[in-house]
């Protein structure tokens, strides 16, 4: 849908400073951590235990060390669309003084659609004693047909063409606490992407072709970005995993050099925040926002390395829409949701979600069409202890529509 237009102003750190004071809003100072109580709660290992009449051994007491593991099985859409075999593989665990320690978490989530889709993800945040440390890891191997519309917000669902790719990603970064700023942190890391034997179903149609961009677009081609990441993080919130209190902003600088075997010299700029309000943590009661800013500064990124939707960072934006349905040089996505209980030992719960996103156009290179989602999920308590959901959702947009499940919250 048309929107309002404005430029993108032509220095880019001031296009940057600008989408910062969009999110001023969300970087309200927030509240130290907080352990959540779970007396009187239950969730899905309490139930199998009753049903099928478990007894756990009693643990040695060993706060500090505990692992929580969740294991969720399941067929649900997938972010491109169709439907896929989804095995989502959550652990999470302390490494420190769970007062002062935020919660390490790790996943696997590998799925395949039977027909030609194969994804094989490995993220993880280690977070070490007295939150010294925190290592940050993307791993990921896809074999992934899917549907591209091309740069800019004004194509029409059916203006789509399939595109196959093999694609490797190696993002890591470790990041310092600073003294004296308990949630801040800064830090390097080392980002690679790769994507190789590209192509169409279209063999008389190439991605060059149909998008008119030349970067990474050729038939059977291949592209690579490599380069140092300088990485500033705050992170107050209460839990990593399913916050209920607390703000978490996120600034990330890539420098792709053909030193370090990128195809080409460019960077990038990715600016995320996030804002937890409570207003019951007994049974939870919560309003979340989230808002990022993703723009690239050259001319020459690849096809597929630019800013698109459902391709940031955590791969979890844009619900409601396709994977990769808007691309463009700069993305601003923005998104609220409602967090609610629904029985009072917090098995059950609801939320109600609406994101907007939109892209720069190709050739004006403004953000001319604002493009609106919303949606609403149910939540079922895996893991008290670490306070893991069940997410199921189900997210709409003009002309699509998905229902997902996954182990753990959006944002």
């Amino acid at each position: 849908m048309p929107g309002t237009t404005f430029p993108i102003l032509p220095q880019p750190f001031l296009r940057s400073i600008a989408c910062l004071l969009c999110l001023s809003p969300l970087l309200a100072y927030s509240q130290t951590k907080n352990l959540v109580d779970t007396t009187n709660q239950r969730d899905l290992i309490d139930i199998a235990k009753d049903r099928f009449h478990i007894r756990m051994k009693k643990m040695h007491n060993r706060p500090n060390r505990k692992v929580y593991y969740s294991l969720l099985p399941t067929t649900s859409s997938i972010p491109g669309g169709g439907t896929a075999l989804v095995t989502a593989t959550n652990a999470n665990f302390w490494l420190g003084n769970k007062k002062n320690t935020s919660l390490s978490n790790v996943t696997f989530s590998p799925s395949t659609s039977f027909t030609g889709r194969y994804v094989f993800p490995f993220r993880s945040s280690i977070w070490l004693n007295n939150n010294s440390w925190n290592f940050l890891g993307d791993t990921r191997y896809f074999i992934y047909p899917q549907y591209t519309w091309g740069l800019g917000g004004d194509h029409e669902e059916d203006a789509k063409i399939v595109a196959n790719y093999q694609y490797f990603r190696f993002y890591h970064s470790a990041l310092k606490r600073v003294k004296k700023y308990p949630f801040l942190f800064a830090g390097l890391g080392y980002d690679l992407d790769v994507h190789f034997a590209i192509k169409t179903d279209n063999d008389s149609l190439s991605l060059g072709k149909f998008t008119g961009y030349r970067f990474g677009t050729d038939n059977n081609g291949s592209s690579v970005s490599s380069g140092p990441v300088f990485n500033v993080l705050y992170d107050s919130r209460d839990n990593t995993v399913n916050a209920y209190t607390g703000l978490y902003a996120n600034a990330i600088f890539r420098v792709n050099t053909r030193m370090m075997g990128s195809d080409d010299n460019w960077q990038s700029l990715f600016l995320d925040a996030r804002k937890y309000i409570s207003f019951n943590k007994a049974k939870k009661n919560v309003l979340a926002f989230w808002g990022y800013y993703w723009t690239a500064f050259s001319n020459n990124v690849p096809y597929l390395d630019l800013p698109a939707i459902g391709w940031d960072p955590s791969g979890r934006s844009g619900r409601g829409f396709q994977q990769n349905r808007y691309r463009g040089k700069g993305l601003i996505y923005l998104e609220s949701e409602y967090r609610r209980d629904i029985t009072d030992n917090g098995l059950l719960g609801f939320v109600v979600f609406a994101n907007m996103n939109t892209v720069t156009e190709q050739y004006s290179n403004q953000f001319a069409y604002w493009h609106p989602g919303a949606g609403a999920g149910l939540r079922i308590k895996f893991n008290k202890r670490s306070n893991t959901n069940v997410a199921i959702d189900y997210g709409v947009s003009r002309k699509y529509n998905y229902f997902w499940i996954n182990l753990g919250e959006t944002f």
